[in-house]
């Protein structure tokens, strides 16, 4: 029976995953340029725990997800509650839990835990007519985890879990006149937010100050700024645009390596590959990242079930966004968010979460032999 479930493990996908990360942590100890705060140690064990469970996921079977989906969900936000308590502040927010050296984010597992419950709900209502109120109680589920990663607060990561709602809702056939309502409904109330944010107070509910200039700066920057909330994002273009075609060379970044850009090793990785490896390396990377996205599609075609087709759509739907986010934030078209590049950005909770989801993508595609048997 095991031999049996690793002919169908995606050895592909993992072989992206495992080059993805062994160049993040490369990339990592040339972005960290001397940064003796940081241990390229850490990131090394987050790796090797995040490929371990995946390979481990091969011989588990995802069905149990459905019987613990509810008890992972009560589960997450009991633990998101005693962060409130308990949790280690950072930046204005509550978001981590401190165990000795490590520094776990639950807000990052809640993202794969809300994915199985979303797919739970999704597949136990297949049949029922995709109305209203199917479309209220999937959401609520949906806010009942995203109510207290805002009261972090933590912006980037609610918003996330919206786009999750979003494209997992969409996956389950939602009607296509409810669809648009939805997408008309989500930009006015961007608009309304925006004029919130510009014209009424000084602050908005579950917002911290630093957040609302981080938008104020991307919509309205100050020109005459040299410094402030715009010095990183235009460090970000500049060491973007020196790379040119071909790079500046490894460990040769100017921007990187003289430490003016900023939060190199995380937010702006892609940033600083991009001066190091120029054009042609920055492209190689998107292409890798969206080959294993495409991977993730295609064992959701081939999931035996709608639940693990859904648990595979929402999990791909997670590596884009945040792919596309922290490239857009680097690139100079989004505001700045806080969202890691996958596999590549220094992160030891975003690191594992991700190698989770993964794992549980292989989990799926082992268990396609049940749909090749039928045949």
């Amino acid at each position: 029976m095991r031999r049996e479930r690793w002919r169908n493990f995606d050895f592909w996908l993992f072989g992206v995953v495992i080059i993805l990360c062994f160049f993040g942590i490369v990339m990592i100890q040339s972005a960290l340029a001397g940064n003796l705060e940081v241990s390229i140690n850490s990131q090394i064990l987050y790796v090797s725990i995040g490929l371990v469970f995946i390979l481990a996921c091969a011989f588990f079977d995802y069905h149990y997800l459905d019987s613990l989906a509810n008890i992972l969900y009560i589960g997450i936000i009991l633990l998101l509650i005693a962060l409130r308590i308990f949790g280690t502040a950072a930046f204005g927010s509550a978001r981590w839990f401190r165990i000795g050296p490590i520094s776990l984010q639950p807000s990052e597992f809640a993202k794969l835990i809300l994915i199985v419950r979303l797919a739970k709900y999704f597949a136990d209502h297949d049949n029922d007519k995709h109305d209203l109120m199917w479309i209220i109680k999937s959401f609520a589920l949906d806010f009942g985890i995203v109510v207290f990663i805002l009261l972090q607060p933590n912006m980037s990561t609610s918003i996330v879990m919206v786009v999750l709602w979003f494209s997992m809702i969409w996956a389950s056939g939602i009607p296509i006149r409810s669809l648009v309502l939805l997408g008309i409904a989500g930009v006015f109330g961007a608009i309304g937010l925006l004029v919130w944010i510009f014209v009424s107070p000084e602050t908005v509910p579950f917002v911290q100050e630093y957040q609302l200039n981080r938008v104020r700066t991307f919509i309205a920057p100050d020109p005459d700024a040299r410094y402030g909330d715009s010095y990183n994002i235009d460090q970000a273009v500049i060491s973007l645009g020196s790379g040119r075609l071909f790079g500046q060379g490894y460990g040769a970044g100017t921007q990187v390596q003289l430490r003016f850009l900023k939060v190199r090793h995380t937010d702006f990785i892609f940033s600083a590959l991009g001066q190091e490896f120029g054009f042609i390396g920055a492209m190689l990377v998107i292409i890798v990242l969206s080959f294993m996205v495409l991977r993730i599609i295609h064992v959701a075609r081939n999931a035996p079930d709608f639940f693990g087709a859904l648990i595979c759509y929402g999990i791909a739907t997670l590596f884009f966004f945040q792919m596309v986010v922290n490239m857009g934030v680097n690139l100079q078209v989004l505001p700045v968010t806080g969202l890691t590049l996958p596999f590549i950005s220094y992160g030891g909770s975003s690191t594992m979460a991700l190698a989770m989801g993964i794992g549980l993508v292989e989990c799926v595609a082992c268990a396609s032999e049940k749909k090749t048997e039928i045949v």
